[in-house]
């Protein structure tokens, strides 16, 4: 599958491991289960590293583990499930995570906007999809309702901001 990572097309470095597979060179990700059952040794290995969470894991069951992955690949497995919404945010705001986000499965072109503003920084599209169409549906709305991990003021904000100016203009 494709991969767009700041609004290009990019290689994915990534082997996605499958849990009875043995593992290759370089780096590689894996599922939580594999984490969990060979944790130091993946923890010690010279090469990237990246875990797999499914919609139904919550990023907050990798601990103090969370920092040392370069990629953490949250699970859309269909457009209903917006569980991962959630785990993005989690990992950039709570705890405070600064790598690598991967939305993968059912990544459809009407979440790769809000999936952003969560946190979501990498894309793992439809083969036949065009650079023009992400960046056409990231640049879509630009003012928002609610506060996200992007830091976009919202209208909230901007309402209090005006208010402010036009008080202080006032004086």
């Amino acid at each position: 599958m494709p991969l767009i990572r700041n609004a290009e097309f990019v290689e994915n470095a990534f082997a996605r491991v499958a849990d009875e597979e043995p593992l290759p060179e370089g780096a590689v990700v894996v599922s939580l289960k594999r984490f969990q059952a060979e944790r130091d040794a993946l923890m010690t290995r010279n090469a990237p590293l990246g875990v797999r969470l499914t919609s139904d894991q919550s990023p907050e069951t990798l601990g103090a583990d969370v920092h040392h992955f370069a990629v953490i690949e949250l699970e859309f497995p269909k457009f209903r499930d917006g569980r991962g919404y959630s785990w993005a945010r989690l990992l950039r705001e709570r705890l405070r995570y600064k790598g690598e986000i991967r939305a993968v499965g059912d990544v459809l072109r009407d979440q790769w906007l809000f999936m952003s503003r969560v946190g979501v920084d990498a894309f793992e599209v439809r083969p036949g999809t065009r650079l023009e169409d992400f960046r056409a549906a990231l640049a879509e709305q630009t003012v928002f309702y609610q506060p996200a991990a992007d830091r976009v003021r919202n209208v909230l904000d901007l309402r209090h901001a005006r208010q402010t100016y036009a008080l202080a203009a006032a004086e």
